[in-house]
């Protein structure tokens, strides 16, 4: 398979993964709807940018050894679905969002790299991606493709699946979304809690392979 087609291949896998809804959509909705586009936007970034950590120890080794450590596995397993149980909550228990006018910002409530951070950790800690990568680069990428252009692939994902929830943030602040999210009131953080919740629980269940 040439590098052209590997790539294609490893990307059109990618894609239809990326635009599943999970952790990382309900985080990225949620920084949409109540703290406004901007942090959104650097949620989704945020997103992106754990792409390139999953794939930069995918293609060292280190992920398959997490993939098939039970203690390793375990460990990761339960941090993320901990972190997703405690953000289920939070936004169980918020109030109902303010819905800032798109594209503002309040530094004094939201700071940028708390978005970021929440979108990055999100990705970083759900073991499902630890799994979902590994098994994508051993089956698609062939272990003669140069490591350089392997994190090239892991660049292109990143820009891509950032760029995919930028669109999403962007559609989820617009004067439409607004004022459904609007009539929802508490009952969006409500929702979106049992959501981050019940995805913290599917993680907990997750088996390493």
């Amino acid at each position: 398979m040439s590098h052209t087609a590997e790539f294609l291949s490893l990307m059109a896998v990618f894609l239809v993964a990326a635009v599943t809804p999970g952790a990382d959509f309900a985080c990225v909705m949620r920084e949409s709807v109540v703290h406004g586009r901007r942090a959104g936007i650097l949620a989704a970034i945020g997103v992106g940018s754990a792409i390139l950590v999953h794939v930069g120890y995918t293609v060292l080794g280190i992920g398959l050894i997490v993939a098939h450590s039970v203690v390793a596995f375990t460990i990761v397993k339960w941090v993320g679905a901990a972190y997703l149980v405690w953000l289920g909550v939070k936004s169980f228990r918020a109030p109902a969002p303010t819905l800032p006018d798109p594209g503002t910002h309040d530094p004094a409530t939201r700071p940028a790299h708390r978005s970021l951070t929440i979108g990055a950790l999100t990705n970083l800690l759900n073991p499902k991606a630890t799994l979902f990568f590994v098994s994508l680069f051993s089956t698609i990428v062939s272990p003669k493709t140069p490591l350089a252009l392997q994190f090239g692939y892991g660049v292109a994902m990143a820009v891509t699946l950032a760029a995919w929830f930028t669109i999403v943030a962007v559609f989820l602040t617009t004067g439409t979304a607004r004022a459904a999210f609007a009539r929802a009131g508490r009952w969006f953080n409500r929702a979106t809690g049992l959501v981050l919740i019940g995805l913290g629980v599917r993680v907990a269940l997750q088996r390493s392979t």
